[in-house]
C-alpha cells in the first residue's frame, strides 16, 4: 500500500515539473523560434504566419508549434514542432496523426519535427516503414546540440535553452556562468532579469547539475526582487526613497559577494552584472580577504 502512495506521489510530482518546463517553453516559445527555425532546424524562412493550433477530424490535437512557412527558395509548408521532455516510445504515431490531420487541413507539404528537451539521448522511434506507408519525422535532441548555437542569439529566451544543450568538453561551471552572464545582459530590465533567471533555475533541473553550479542562479534570483523593483517604480516620497536606496545598496553588495565567491567573473563582468562600479567591486573584493 505504500509503495503505491510512493509512486502515486512521484507520479504527481514528475507531472508538475513537466507543466513546469511546458510553462517555460509556452512563455518563451514565440520570442525565441525565429533563431530556433534557422538556427536548430535550417529553414530560412522569409515568411511566416500562424495556424490555429486545434485539429479537429476524429480528435482534438493541439501542437506545440504550428507556422505556414514559405523559405528562401519559395517553398510553403506546414512548420509542425513538438517539444518532448519525455522519452515517449509511441511518439511516432502521435506524430503522423498529426501529419495526416494537417496534410488533410491545409493540403500543403508538411514538415515536422520533435525537439527532445529531456536528460540523455532519446530512443524513441521517429519512422513507420509498413507495408505502403513510409513516414518520417525529424527528431532533434538538444542535449547533442552545441550549447553555443543557442548562446549566439541575441534573444534571452533563445539563450536559456543553451542550459539544455551539450558543453562539449567545458567546464560545466564556467559554462553556466556564460549561460547566466549571457541570459542577464540581454534581459531589459529586472522583471526580465528575474523570470529568466527563475525560468533558467527550472530548466536546469533537468540536468544533472550540481548544487555548486546551480547556486549562481540561485543568488541571482534572490538579488533580483520584484518588490525592490516596484517600490524603486512607485517611491515618490524622499524619505522611502533614501531607506530604499540603502536597501538596495546592501543587497548590491550581499549580490558581488556571492559572485565574488561563487564565480570567477572578472571585476569588470561583475560590475556590468550588478549595475555598479569597479571601484565598488573592488572595495568588496577587499572585505573578503
Amino acid at each position: 500500500m505504500k509503495k503505491a502512495r510512493s509512486r502515486t506521489y512521484k507520479g504527481k510530482q514528475n507531472n508538475r515539473q513537466v507543466n513546469q518546463y511546458d510553462k517555460v517553453l509556452k512563455e518563451n516559445i514565440e520570442a525565441a523560434l525565429p533563431g530556433l527555425i534557422k538556427n536548430l532546424l535550417g529553414i530560412h524562412a522569409v515568411h511566416t504566419e500562424e495556424l490555429p493550433d486545434d485539429i479537429q477530424h476524429t480528435k482534438e490535437r493541439k501542437p506545440d508549434v504550428l507556422k505556414k512557412v514559405t523559405d528562401k527558395n519559395g517553398e510553403t509548408f506546414v512548420l509542425h514542432i513538438e517539444f518532448q521532455v519525455k522519452d515517449e516510445p509511441k511518439m511516432v504515431f502521435r506524430m503522423v496523426e498529426y501529419f495526416s490531420m494537417l496534410l488533410r487541413r491545409y493540403e500543403l507539404p508538411v514538415r515536422q519535427y520533435v525537439i527532445y528537451i529531456g536528460p540523455g539521448i532519446p530512443v524513441m522511434t521517429d519512422h513507420i516503414h509498413s507495408g505502403q506507408m513510409n513516414f518520417k519525422y525529424e527528431l532533434i535532441a538538444l542535449s547533442a546540440v552545441d550549447y553555443h548555437l543557442l548562446l549566439r542569439s541575441d534573444n534571452p529566451e533563445e539563450k536559456i535553452l543553451a542550459i539544455l544543450a551539450n558543453f562539449g568538453k567545458g567546464n560545466p561551471t564556467k559554462v553556466v556562468e556564460n549561460i547566466v552572464e549571457q541570459v542577464i545582459i540581454t534581459s531589459k530590465g529586472d522583471f526580465s532579469k528575474l523570470r529568466h533567471i527563475r525560468q533558467l533555475r527550472i530548466l536546469a533541473q533537468l540536468r544533472n547539475l550540481t548544487p555548486e553550479n546551480l547556486k549562481i542562479m540561485d543568488s541571482i534570483a534572490n538579488y533580483i526582487s520584484e518588490e525592490k523593483d516596484i517600490l524603486y517604480r512607485r517611491g515618490e516620497k524622499k524619505g522611502m526613497e533614501k531607506g530604499m536606496e540603502k536597501g538596495m545598496e546592501k543587497e548590491r553588495e550581499t549580490f558581488v559577494k556571492n559572485l565574488l565567491l561563487n564565480t570567477d567573473f572578472t571585476i569588470a563582468k561583475i560590475a556590468s552584472l550588478s549595475n555598479v562600479t569597479e571601484a565598488f567591486v573592488k572595495k568588496i573584493k577587499k572585505t573578503l580577504k
